[in-house]
This record gives structure tokens, sequence and C-alpha cells, in this order.
């Protein structure tokens, strides 16, 4: 199997392009300040990970933005530190402010060249815009947690990019799936038989940071630790 025997990318995008543990933790400063221990940046992300994996359970169609304003409050009670509902609501709208990876923009730019560049993102379409501009490329098709009304690892989100990509005209056999996350893409990606490629931005860190941990580790096509090298490896295979 080549990265070149695919027409179409599909891309989760926070974690794989947007750098959202950086992210998060800059957006969780003013409620940490408060908080009278120290608490470690792998700490701060997996009490994260594990209300907003709950609230996206308890509230599927809630937009993103909305749904992070209760995660803020969830953690505010959970660390027993105050939190009024603007706070919650600011952290809500920092996801606009969340970097992109070094690496993303440029190897979008030269992907671009050779793939259809397809989102699929558990996040709302305001603030994907925004992230869009910081990646710098026009994806082809865009869809979000927001469109679809559930957020991944659920089934409903990726019965939705396949039907959808195929009235584009693109078969299950032509996408490769492109993602940091095993939790929310990978164990989704195997069970609708989807090629996958993980991209491994926590290389070197323990545990599972903002995600949750996925169990049994998901089978995946191929591995590369940042996009960089991805679209190196795409240039090696067209060089021969």
């Amino acid at each position: 199997m080549r990265l070149t025997d695919f027409t179409t990318l599909t891309f989760d995008c926070y974690g794989t392009l947007i750098d959202w543990e950086s992210g998060i933790v800059q957006g969780l400063k003013p409620l940490v300040e408060k908080v009278g221990r120290e608490l470690s940046r792998d700490a701060i992300l997996e009490a994260h990970a594990r209300h907003e994996s709950a609230q996206q359970k308890q509230t599927p169609a809630k937009r993103y933005q909305e749904l992070l304003a209760t995660v803020y409050r969830r953690l505010a009670e959970e660390w027993r530190v105050p939190a009024d509902w603007q706070e919650c609501l600011a952290y809500g709208r920092s996801v606009k402010d969340w970097p992109a990876f070094p690496d993303s923009a440029e190897a979008l730019r030269y992907l671009k060249q050779h793939y259809r560049l397809v989102i699929l993102s558990n996040v709302d379409n305001e603030s994907f815009s925004a992230s869009n501009a910081k990646l710098g490329v026009e994806f082809d098709a865009v869809y979000t947690a927001e469109d679809i009304g559930s957020y991944k690892p659920a089934d409903a989100n990726f019965d939705y990019l396949l039907r959808n990509l195929a009235t584009l005209g693109i078969g299950r056999g032509e996408i490769l799936h492109t993602a940091e996350s095993l939790f929310h893409d990978h164990v989704p990606a195997n069970r609708h038989g989807l090629t996958s490629c993980w991209i491994y931005r926590r290389h070197g860190k323990e545990g599972f940071g903002a995600t949750m941990d996925p169990g049994a580790t998901p089978s995946y096509d191929f591995r590369f630790d940042s996009m960089a090298a991805l679209a190196a490896a795409h240039g090696e295979e067209l060089a021969g």
C-alpha cells in the first residue's frame, strides 16, 4: 500500500492540524490559576478529555463553543474554584485563538496539489472558519459536528462523511483518513473499513492528553509523527 494509491485525504482538524492541547491549556489558564495546587499539563488535558467526552455523549447536538463552556464549568466544579458563566463562554470562544501546528499549512499546501482535502471535525462552523484561516488552504469539503448533530467517535459522523463524499464521486477505497486521535478517529475508521494514517503528534509523551484512552489500540495503515513527515513521504514516493 502506498500513499499515492489515494485520491482524498479526510482530516481530523484539532490535534492533527491545530495544536488544540496548547490552545486548551492557554484557554484554561484563568481557571487553573485559581486552583490552590499545581496541576500538570497532562492532568489538565486528561480532566478536559473526561468532561468533554461525557458532555458530547450527553448533548450531541450542542454547538462546540457552547459545549466547551459547559466543560469549563464542570472543571471549575471538579477543582472547586469559582467561574461565572461569562468566563465559561469566553473559553468556548477561545477555539479561534488555538494555534496551528508549525508544519500544518505548508504540508497542506503541498498535499493540495495531489489530493482532495476534506475536514471531519468535532467543532462548530464558526470556530472552524477561524482555524481554516490559519491553515491557509481551501478544503474540498468541510463536515462539522454542528452539521451532523453528533460528535466523533459516533458512527453517524463517519456515515455522514462517506455518504456525502459519495455524492462527490469519491468511494471508500479512495479515502485515507488522517488523524491524531485513536479514540475519536481511528477506532471508528476501523469500524467503517477506512484506510487510516496516524499523525502521532504526542510521540514521546505518555498517555493520551486531550483525548480519551481508546482501549485496545486500533489498526492503522501509515504512521507519521508530523504532517511534514507525511508530505515528505509522499514526495519520496513520487520521486520513485
